[in-house]
């Protein structure tokens, strides 16, 4: 059954359910595989991140989250985007100024 939208209170949180999100999608084993997140602006502002999920052989598989509509975008290791899924929480935006890997 794939994941369900929860409280998302920290961009943490919105990490885990990303990672959790795309693995099931693609038959991947949570955690075996490096996720990581780098923040999208607009207007020199953050208004979003971008996952991917580094998965086997080279296969990338991907995440937006649009902040200023509080939906995720995700997208197959083909690019084609298979899932909209809009959040009843919206997360805390305090560390979206800096870049961060995790």
């Amino acid at each position: 059954m794939p994941p369900k939208p929860r409280r998302i209170w920290s961009l943490d949180d919105l990490s885990d359910y990303v990672n959790e999100t795309l693995c099931y999608h693609e038959q991947l084993e949570i955690g075996c595989f490096q996720l990581t997140r780098r923040t999208l602006y607009r207007n020199e502002q953050p208004c979003g991140i971008y996952f991917c999920l580094h998965g086997p052989r080279q296969v990338k598989l991907t995440a937006i989250w649009a902040s200023d509509r509080n939906v995720l975008y995700f997208y197959g290791a083909t690019g084609e985007r298979y899932q909209t899924v809009p959040l009843p929480e919206r997360p805390s935006m305090e560390s979206l100024a800096e870049p961060v890997a995790a």
